[in-house]
């Protein structure tokens, strides 16, 4: 990505970095305030001062990184990024915000806001989705794929949901020929399960609240990797008691689809053996000192031109 510093002129930098601060505050408030109408009201402000910031010409190379709370995702390829943020009116009733800003050649705006229409869908499951209709999630990664030459756009994102459960979603982007965003679409399929389902426009899953659920793109296994879960007590009819158990599923990309595999990790293992991963000491308890670094020099390389995003896996 293009060095915002580039971009930006000194008096715009100024400008926005001005914004920046203000938009910290507001994010800081939405987030937190005790009271619904003070949040509802920083959330108003924020959404205000965020467009303003947004008209200053350039404005897409400037990362925000200060503003905590929010997400701030920049496709791949930078033609797009796209924030969300999540304003909470009680316990039980939360709302997603958000809007995508495209890159353009003169620097001018480009943005496109999204309404979330969760609420008022009972099957979310099986629908193409406009800016519209969108249905709402703090996305915490975006990947992108490709097939015959068309550009699809991986979002993973998470939802409050309600006061017992949180949901983890997984949305495919795309753009129509008028470059408006289309969420969804026949792309994930469970043709190779041993008991085939049809083919779903988006994967949701949904957990006991505060429970860490892995749900994201990795990179190392070119795949996406999903906890499996099951009730903690057996209550199978209630999502809110689900837990991981160790177990996981995923998807792979495959002709423009991602189609779903039911065990990712199988072993086959002889009686009395159990599983086993890449030990950093040896049989005696000794640490293997070129391991140690192989490892610590291939973190330190994924951590290399990351963007900052507010993640939750």
């Amino acid at each position: 990505m293009v060095s915002f510093s580039q971009k930006l002129t000194s008096a715009d930098m100024k400008k926005m970095r001005a914004k920046e601060d203000t938009l910290k505050d507001y994010s800081f408030y939405l987030n937190t305030d005790s009271l619904p109408a003070d949040r509802m009201i920083s959330d108003s402000s924020f959404t205000k001062t965020l467009v303003r910031a947004l008209q200053i010409k350039n404005s897409f190379y400037y990362p925000f990184d200060s503003v905590i709370g929010i997400s701030k995702l920049y496709a791949p390829d930078t033609s797009f990024r796209i924030f969300t943020w999540v304003i909470a009116f009680d316990d039980y009733y939360v709302r997603q915000k958000g809007a995508i800003q495209f890159r353009t050649p003169d620097g001018s705006l480009k943005l496109l806001p999204l309404r979330d229409f969760s609420e008022f869908t009972t099957k979310p499951l099986d629908s193409v989705r406009t800016r519209s209709n969108w249905i709402g999630a703090m996305y915490y990664n975006i990947i992108k794929t490709q097939h015959k030459g068309k550009n699809y756009y991986t979002l993973f994102g998470f939802d409050n949901n309600s006061a017992m459960s949180s949901m983890k979603w997984i949305e495919v982007l795309t753009f129509n020929e008028k470059n408006e965003p289309i969420f969804g679409g026949p792309f994930f399929s469970y043709e190779k399960d041993t008991i085939p389902k049809p083919t779903q426009y988006r994967f949701n899953i949904e957990f006991k609240k505060g429970a860490r659920v892995l749900v994201n793109y990795i990179e190392d296994l070119k795949m996406i990797l999903v906890d499996h879960l099951v009730s903690e007590n057996d209550d199978t009819d209630n999502q809110w008691t689900y837990i991981p158990d160790g177990d996981q599923e995923g998807f792979k990309w495959e002709n423009g689809k991602w189609v779903h595999i039911d065990k990712v990790f199988t072993y086959k293992l002889q009686d009395g053996q159990a599983p086993i991963g890449d030990p950093l000491l040896d049989p005696k308890g000794n640490r293997d000192e070129k391991k140690l670094q192989e490892k610590t020099d291939k973190n330190k390389t994924k951590e290399n031109g990351k963007i900052p995003v507010n993640y939750d896996n």
